[in-house]
């Protein structure tokens, strides 16, 4: 386009703001317009034109993103100006940011200790919920990774699943995705078009998106970072339907999407911009046999489907079931948000001052004024007592996925606990960010005090993992 600002901004956002002061900032065009393309090719910078900069730490940043010699050039070819800013920055700076999570250990908790994990869910949840205070968009793609692409390995996968995936996943060689919902069909989960189906001559299953509608989207780490996807399909053996089920299905390697594989990036969103939300689809692709999660559904090498379950839609139910854990963890990061807005919006109540204190020459603390309480201590308690509820909820769950308690009247009571508080937590989420913005005036519209960025990454909370209404 010619306006080389956003790629200038592109790069600074990438390196960090030292590097691109001393290596990108004086750079005349020719230079940038040439780094700027080494980096969407995945050519190692390695170049005079970053004079200044650490070499090695640049490669490093480079290649733990994702970013080898050979890269994912097909991911940008094409993208300049804006287009290019998003990738880069999403690429490197949330990648590098899971790392950190990896280094500090806290992703073992929720697995099991056969593959080096804790297997402390409760601990992994208390964990998880935290990570809103620092970016909920690096809470939802950890969540992504490993709540959801980690965690259904684990729960709809067997010991061989175990210990050939999980130790790749926890520590992040495997960035995955959760290719679960699709263009047409997002709650209805029983209803997805996308097909597994038994080949007997070959051993293999043939997965197949059949139209446009049943493209898996929404996908996190599907636009970037996705190695393998945790793929929900019907899967049809012999001839007959046995409903949806979920294979481990490699995405990509170092030069782009394998064979029969494409997508593309959903784009830019209300909120969570850190995340790689993309779409997928599958034209007739194989995947070995032996990739179906068979915890509740098992084909033999004679094509011969078999499940401990024998109810279709018990069995159905029974593998959403396993999978309560990430709606668990949006009511904990609800909770998290719902105290953080709290605190914000009170603490400035209390030392902003508007108008006169009558018969003085002092002005009147805001959370003085009756109005001001109205608006914001009724959802400090209602913070408070969903704070309570998250307890019982996490108590509750730990004891499930801990085994100390893991019966069929218990994991209904979870699920049911969790399937209500999921939309009581979120909306009251968006509902105090909301009062604490406009409490705070002027002040909470800015993004260095959260309330409104918060509002906006805090928004689809209402509709993923289970549309709040439905």
């Amino acid at each position: 386009s010619g306006d080389l600002t956003p790629v200038r901004e592109a790069m600074s956002l990438a390196y960090g703001d030292d590097v691109y002061q001393e290596g990108l900032a004086g750079m005349d065009e020719e230079h940038l317009v040439e780094a700027a393309g080494n980096v969407t090719r995945g050519v190692p910078i390695a170049t005079p034109v970053f004079d200044g900069a650490k070499e090695a730490d640049v490669n490093d940043a480079l290649e733990r993103a994702g970013f080898s010699t050979s890269g994912q050039s097909v991911l940008f070819d094409g993208r300049t100006g804006e287009q290019f800013a998003r990738p880069v920055t999403v690429g490197i700076k949330y990648l590098l940011k899971l790392h950190h999570l990896v280094d500090a250990g806290g992703v073992l908790l929720s697995f099991p200790e056969i593959v080096g994990g804790k297997a402390d869910p409760g601990g992994n949840i208390a964990n998880f919920e935290q990570l809103v205070l620092a970016d909920p968009s690096l809470q939802i793609k950890s969540g992504v990774q490993w709540g959801l692409f980690g965690a259904a390995v684990m729960h709809l996968g067997t010991e061989k699943h175990h210990t050939k995936w999980l130790p790749g996943i926890m520590s992040l060689e495997i960035p995955g995705c959760f290719a679960m919902t699709e263009t047409g069909h997002g709650s209805d989960v029983a209803s997805i078009a996308t097909t597994a189906t038994f080949d007997e001559a070959s051993g293999d299953f043939i997965l197949h998106t059949p139209h446009r509608g049943a493209w898996k989207d929404y996908i996190g780490n599907a636009a970037l970072h996705g190695k393998a996807a945790v793929v929900f399909a019907q899967l049809i053996v012999s001839g007959e339907n046995h409903g949806v089920h979920a294979l481990y299905v490699p995405l990509r390697d170092d030069s782009g999407f394998l064979h029969g594989i494409g997508g593309d990036d959903d784009g830019p969103k209300g909120g969570l911009n850190g995340i790689d939300n993309g779409r997928l689809h599958f034209t007739s692709v194989r995947v070995p046999r032996e990739n179906l999660l068979d915890r509740y559904g098992h084909v033999d090498d004679n094509g011969v489907y078999s499940s401990p379950i024998e109810s279709r839609g018990r069995r159905f139910f029974t593998i959403l079931g396993t999978l309560v854990q990430g709606r668990v963890s949006l009511v904990s990061a609800s909770v998290v948000a719902s105290q953080l807005a709290s605190t914000i919006a009170i603490k400035y109540s209390l030392v902003r001052r508007q108008f006169p204190v009558p018969g003085t020459s002092d002005e009147q603390v805001l959370l003085d004024y009756q109005t001001h309480q109205r608006r914001l201590l009724p959802r400090l308690a209602n913070a408070y007592a969903m704070t309570f509820a998250q307890d019982e909820l996490l108590t509750l769950f730990d004891d499930v996925f801990s085994g100390r308690s893991d019966t069929e009247d218990a994991r209904q009571d979870l699920e049911t606990l969790a399937a209500a508080l999921k939309p009581y937590a979120t909306w009251s989420a968006l509902d105090i960010a909301q009062a604490g913005r406009e409490a705070c005036g002027g002040q909470g519209f800015l993004a260095e005090n959260r309330l409104a960025t918060l509002h906006a990454d805090l928004d689809v909370y209402a509709t993923f993992e289970g549309d709040n209404t439905v």
